[in-house]
């Protein structure tokens, strides 16, 4: 079969690969789509959270397939598989667990001292392909009323929903999101559904931020053209943002976050820093302010395919990109680093 492989940085190729044997407790997926997420980026530009040695539970290192937001039709299932029959169509919860250390056994799978925050398309063979083999326990029966489309988009939804979570937004809050980059645009989706009555976003990229503006109820801002905590000043009576969500990952926005949350508010990092931010540690005092992190998700899966099928996060929204797999590396990762007005780009195999 087809699959797009990592060996180094720049360095994925779409090449045959021969799919491993379905085993008692596997299921062999048809893959529909696949998203890609910053964290390919990541892995395609630096080569960042890509296994050089034998992962401790996948037992994989690079060469591997990418992709780990993805949805496809059951083909094939082990003797031991109960939860799954051929023709299920379903979406994938890649978080690598053990299922046997303290932080697994407490529902906390998503922080597995063995995983070490490792994924299938990242620390195992992935979505970027044709098929793929893996545990029953990765997959989730979608229902009749969602498409494949939207259960490749499960994935990076969950991160946002628990991210939403995390925060605390409530009915009634106001919300800003830094960064309108999918991860942005999904919270800004998920803080919506979760009741959150103004919500701001910030980004540079005038694309980005009309994409956020198409959805009928956020206030863009533009750091480079508007003073982003003022306007949040003027807008909340001088009192601020209850929450304020990190999808950035870089210090200008963690800053604005700090300087936009109200006395007690909370600032919650979802984005991932390539480099650790400074925190003014008395402007947190004085304002008693709470910082939160959020990795991943856990024990919500069913509930953000049903927020998604219902239309209540409407995920399909941040699409704006449909490529083939073959044209995976020009018309995906290279895109998506040099055009800031692409948001979520799917890959078709076939």
């Amino acid at each position: 079969m087809k699959a797009a492989r990592i060996y180094a940085e720049k360095d994925v190729r779409v090449e045959d690969v021969e799919l491993k044997e379905v085993g008692a407790k596997d299921v062999k997926v048809e893959v529909a789509w696949t998203g890609i997420c910053g964290s390919d980026l990541h892995a395609y530009a630096h080569f960042i959270g890509i296994p050089t040695e034998e992962h401790p539970l996948s037992k994989k290192q690079a060469p591997l397939t990418l992709g780990h937001e993805f949805s496809g039709t059951v083909t094939e299932v082990g003797s031991n598989v109960t939860s799954l029959k051929v023709g299920d169509r379903v979406c994938i919860e890649p978080n690598l667990r053990c299922g046997k250390c303290k932080e697994c056994r407490e529902g906390n799978y998503h922080l597995c001292r063995y995983s070490n925050a490792g994924f299938i398309g990242l620390a195992d063979d992935g979505g970027f392909a044709e098929y793929c083999v893996l545990d029953e326990q990765y997959c989730h029966k979608i229902p009749d009323n969602m498409t494949l489309e939207q259960a490749a988009l499960v994935e990076p939804t969950a991160v946002t929903y628990r991210g939403v979570a995390v925060a605390g937004v409530k009915p009634g809050d106001a919300v800003l999101v830094t960064g309108a980059g999918p991860i942005g645009l999904l919270t800004v989706l998920n803080a919506r559904a979760a009741g959150a009555s103004k919500i701001f976003v910030s980004d540079v990229s005038k694309e980005r931020l009309a994409l956020a503006d198409s959805f009928g109820f956020v206030k863009t801002l533009n750091p480079m053209e508007d003073d982003v905590v003022g306007e949040i000043m003027k807008a909340t009576d001088g009192n601020g943002v209850d929450v304020a969500l990190e999808c950035a990952g870089v210090q200008p926005t963690f800053n604005t976050c700090l300087e936009a949350i109200k006395r007690t508010g909370t600032v919650c990092v979802v984005a991932i820093f390539g480099k650790n931010p400074e925190i003014d540690a008395f402007q947190c005092t004085t304002k008693e302010a709470k910082i939160k992190f959020s990795l991943a998700y856990a024990n919500i899966y069913d509930r953000v395919i049903h927020l998604i099928a219902s239309g209540q996060v409407p995920a399909e929204k941040i699409v704006t990109n449909k490529i083939k797999l073959h044209n995976i590396v020009e018309e995906g990762f290279e895109l998506l680093l040099n055009d800031k007005s692409q948001s979520k780009i799917l890959v078709s195999a076939k």
